[in-house]
């Protein structure tokens, strides 16, 4: 793939490849949202196309690297989040199905309200 994963943020300065390795970071302390991941591609690195594709998928990988798994809200449960198991159950499988489904969505920014990726704790609830 193409992306130069030394370029800078326009903001803070960090690159591309410290901002996928940030990504994770948040996991102990809460989930972290595709609706976050898609917007830093686009807006902090001008990112777009092929180059914002793998932006986000790399962002995803490492997210599935470091344990979590994707859920969505559990508002109206006894869960904060509920786990997500239709998008499968390998690494590589998930990664995939949330790729596909968010370009086939046309590859927005998202909603707050859709897909997040948080660690399995007491707080997860399986979907039912």
């Amino acid at each position: 793939m193409s992306l130069n994963l030394q370029k800078r943020d326009r903001k803070y300065g960090g690159t591309i490849m410290e901002c996928i390795q940030a990504v994770p970071c948040e996991l102990p302390i809460d989930a972290v949202g595709l609706w976050q991941i898609a917007p830093a591609g686009r807006h902090r690195f001008g990112l777009s196309g092929a180059d914002l594709t793998e932006f986000v998928s790399r962002c995803v990988a490492e997210l599935l690297a470091h344990g979590a798994k994707p859920v969505i809200g559990g508002a109206g449960t006894e869960y904060d989040w509920i786990y997500q198991p239709q998008y499968g159950e390998t690494n590589e499988e998930i990664r995939d199905a949330v790729m596909k489904e968010w370009l086939s969505a046309g590859a927005p920014d998202c909603d707050p309200g859709g897909l997040w990726f948080a660690l399995p704790s007491p707080y997860v609830g399986n979907r039912e």
